[in-house]
């Protein structure tokens, strides 16, 4: 029968008596951080998505422009839409003013650093509360950095571990962001916003599980199912 006393959560958290083999909190932060102070069990974690797009110098302009738009643009309120933008400052001069024209024309709002505000009369300054913040929003924070090396380094810093992509060309640079970098999911050439169980194929959704414990990444009802193997024998030993 249905419980509304939140007492029933935290013996839900004890796991029963052995009769709850993992949660997986599905709400806000606060819920999602007491699930993770106080269970007895595993817990798949799915918040934040953080989630960051790289463009190289070695990107193809009109690509850089669509999958920057599409990636913030497309649904503002999932977790896999970007919500931070960093450019290559060898590329800048010529993939930061089409980029961020073709945000802005879609109605985001351009909170760069003090580099992107001098380039891009529209911006406002960003603070470091933007780097770490998950807008859900058309608004987007926006940094150049010394290569992939850099934004390596950024997203290692600010990330929620959920899910980041690059638009490049060099092979280099895309095998350096997917070896070094530990989110969920890593995209070459293709928007955030394809960071969805459905379209991984894995069908309805629950979630996508921002730590490392199995399940990571997209979790649907194959991801949350553990194995059971029944041997069946006529007499075999093993020698």
């Amino acid at each position: 029968m249905p419980v509304t006393d939140r007492a029933a959560v935290g013996e839900m958290l004890k796991g029963l008596g052995g009769n709850v083999d993992v949660i997986v909190p599905r709400g806000g932060r606060s819920l999602v951080e007491r699930v993770q102070s106080d269970a007895r069990v595993p817990v798949f974690s799915h918040l934040e998505g953080i989630c960051h797009l790289y463009i190289d110098r070695s990107a193809e302009t009109d690509m850089a422009v669509s999958i920057a738009a599409n990636a913030k643009m497309r649904r503002t309120g999932i977790c896999g839409a970007a919500e931070t933008l960093l450019v290559d400052r060898e590329g800048a001069d010529r993939l930061l003013l089409p980029v961020l024209s073709a945000l802005k024309e879609a109605g985001c709002a351009i909170r760069g650093d003090e580099e992107v505000c001098a380039r891009f009369a529209s911006a406002a300054s960003a603070t470091d509360e933007d780097w770490g913040t998950e807008y859900l929003d058309a608004i987007i924070s926006v940094r150049l950095v010394d290569g992939v090396d850099e934004a390596i380094r950024h997203i290692g810093t600010w990330s929620s571990h959920h899910t980041e992509a690059i638009v490049a060309e060099d092979a280099t640079a895309v095998e350096r962001f997917f070896n070094e970098i530990d989110s969920a999911i890593l995209l070459h050439n293709a928007s955030t916003q394809f960071a969805d169980g459905g379209e991984f194929g894995m069908g309805a959704e629950i979630g996508i599980a921002t730590g490392k414990m199995h399940a990571r990444g997209p979790v649907g009802v194959e991801q949350l199912t553990s194995f059971k193997y029944r041997v069946r024998g006529s007499g075999q030993t093993r020698p």
